[in-house]
């Protein structure tokens, strides 16, 4: 058998993203490329590795077992470069962090300074819910995770910044929020995020707290959803303070002030425990605990 690693690689992009055009995309090569390094790959095989049924690709059984063991191969592969390249004294290998959506106001300052020191890293960030966040450590898809709320698993962890979480109305409200009280909230539309967010979960527990029943709610999946929400009128929301600095200093919002309130947790960089980091992995952690203290203060402070 004669084929290559770049075939194996475009054979496990495919079988990821079931389909060949998001596998081309992904890969920066044209549909004709990769359905021609496909075919040299077919051909070293007698048992048919996918099968087009209607416009729908398939990957066989037999496709599976050779897309695992293609992983296998490639993740060899990706070491015997990173091994080469720590004994030129470079760091090299790739870094996988998943974030909570409101991550993504957080994690770019703790990566810029590493990624400046470290050009031959690839770091790639997936910002998703935290429901899939957790799956995905589960699952050993990510390296690294930045969460605010930990989840129920055996993890190691780095402590970053607080994550503030007030209640925010837009104009509409101002004049109103003068005397409101905590039973106000019960006659005011509450804007959530969708379920499994952390920032619903944290509102949820506050409103359960305080015994407020919510008559009238809206339920959108991201945080700049929620804040164009609530800036044109439309309700009342708990929201991490960190994505609106902008707007509260436009004026566009107003946080409103009630007991139990803030609500503070932490931002925390996390991983499975056990997982063995790749030297890339270890240095990153190495440059977090060094420099979070720096970053904060130039950044959020």
């Amino acid at each position: 058998m004669h084929y290559t690693l770049h075939q194996l690689k475009v054979f496990a992009k495919v079988c990821e993203l079931k389909s060949i055009t998001k596998a081309a995309e992904a890969l920066h090569l044209t549909q004709p490329a990769v359905s021609i390094q496909l075919k040299k790959l077919q051909e070293q095989f007698d048992v048919p590795l996918t099968e087009i049924i209607g416009r729908q690709l398939f990957i066989t059984d037999f496709g599976q077992r050779i897309y695992i063991l293609s992983e296998r191969l490639l993740e060899g592969a990706d070491l015997i470069n990173d091994t080469t390249n720590q004994y030129k004294g470079l760091l090299t290998g790739r870094i996988k962090i998943s974030s909570v959506s409101t991550g993504k106001y957080v994690i770019p300052y703790f990566l810029t300074e590493f990624v400046h020191e470290h050009p031959n890293v690839d770091i790639s960030i997936d910002v998703t819910n935290k429901n899939l966040v957790v799956e995905s450590l589960a699952k050993n898809e990510t390296d690294f995770a930045l969460v605010s709320v930990l989840p129920e698993m055996a993890l190691e962890r780095i402590e970053l910044m607080d994550n503030v979480l007030q209640l925010v109305c837009g104009k509409a409200y101002f004049e109103q929020i003068k005397k409101m009280g905590l039973q106000s909230l019960e006659d005011i539309p509450l804007i959530f995020r969708e379920q499994g967010s952390a920032t619903r979960k944290a509102m949820e527990g506050f409103l359960a707290k305080n015994k407020i029943r919510a008559k009238r709610t809206m339920e959108l999946t991201s945080n700049e959803a929620v804040k164009q929400a609530v800036m044109a009128g439309l309700g009342v929301s708990i929201m991490p303070m960190i994505g609106l600095r902008h707007s509260l200093q436009l004026g566009l919002l107003q946080t409103i002030t009630l007991p139990g309130l803030p609500i503070i947790t932490n931002w925390n960089l996390v991983w499975a425990s056990g997982k063995n980091l790749t030297p890339a992995g270890t240095a990153l952690v190495k440059h977090m605990e060094t420099h979070k203290s720096k970053i904060i203060s130039e950044y959020f402070e």
